[in-house]
């Protein structure tokens, strides 16, 4: 990695600390969480006018704890210790975090960090699309004091956050899901270290009787400038009995909420059509965990 630029590494303590440096250094200081992301700026030659590195190892932000009946997860979490925290590995409601965590490969998994993955604004990463259908928000720090985000106001476009001038991202917040709610993941690659063709993210919340309460679809790999939340499939869902006819219809409807782009590893036409697959897909291993036999 190519950073000759970079003339001072930091590696605060606490996260004031990182606000501090970010008002001293500006524009010439860049975070650096796992690295995998920026590795790949700096091997492209578009770390220029970077001179400060700020390393957040200590910082105090890797942790996985309930807060207010949901999660909170530090922005220094890697991958494997979020993938292997018991809340994700042993509940329905957060199991699309899980699914999305296969995919990496293990040095990945070993180095990369949710605030970073988060922070980068990539359409086509994984676990924004599975925290985006758990209906999560971000946590940020600046020099006017923390700020909280939802996720769906947090991306803005390509590589693009509603972060301001001196904030960071400190942690991502999940709030507690209703009763019988279950979530899943899906990802088309092309090997196991491609960015999404195409990435699924569901979450269904059924009532008493059994009718689907509540719904989130959210589709990546593509197909907007940011994750997009297919409104128009949740709205054919809610309501309903799940079935595969009601999740063939639901994924139909995927069609109205993207706009999948042509490039040189798959057609728009194509994205499109692999979308309604792994939406229907998604759908079903969402309601095989919450136990409901589908006719």
């Amino acid at each position: 990695m190519g950073i000759s630029g970079v003339r001072e590494f930091c590696r605060p303590q606490s996260a004031r600390d990182v606000v501090d440096l970010l008002a001293k250094h500006g524009d010439r200081a860049v975070l650096l969480a796992g690295g995998t992301f920026l590795h790949g700026l700096f091997a492209r030659g578009l770390g220029s006018g970077v001179e400060v590195l700020v390393d957040l190892q200590k910082a105090g932000l890797s942790y996985v704890k309930a807060a207010n009946g949901g999660l909170a997860l530090g922005a220094m979490t890697t991958f494997r210790e979020l993938a292997e925290s018991e809340a994700v590995q042993k509940t329905a409601e957060f199991a699309a975090i899980r699914d999305a965590l296969q995919y990496p490969p293990a040095q990945i998994r070993n180095q990369a960090t949710v605030g970073g993955c988060v922070a980068s604004a990539s359409s086509l990463f994984d676990l924004p699309v599975a925290l985006l259908a758990l209906d999560g928000s971000v946590k940020s720090l600046g020099p006017r004091g923390p700020r909280e985000t939802t996720l769906a106001k947090f991306f803005v476009d390509y590589f693009e956050h509603s972060l301001e001038k001196g904030e960071f991202l400190t942690e991502v917040l999940l709030p507690k899901l209703p009763p019988r709610s279950a979530s899943a993941f899906l990802k088309l690659e092309t090997n196991s270290n491609d960015l999404a063709l195409v990435n699924v993210a569901v979450r269904i919340t059924l009532d008493q009787a059994g009718l689907c309460r509540d719904a989130r679809v959210v589709i990546g790999g593509g197909v907007g400038k940011a994750p997009v939340r297919a409104v128009s499939c949740e709205a054919v869902l809610k309501g309903q009995r799940p079935s595969r006819t009601l999740f063939e219809s639901a994924a139909q409807e995927v069609s109205s909420d993207i706009q999948p782009v042509s490039d040189h590893r798959a057609s728009g036409q194509y994205r499109r059509a692999v979308a309604k697959v792994y939406l229907r897909r998604a759908l079903l291993r969402a309601a095989e965990r919450l136990g409901v036999e589908i006719a």
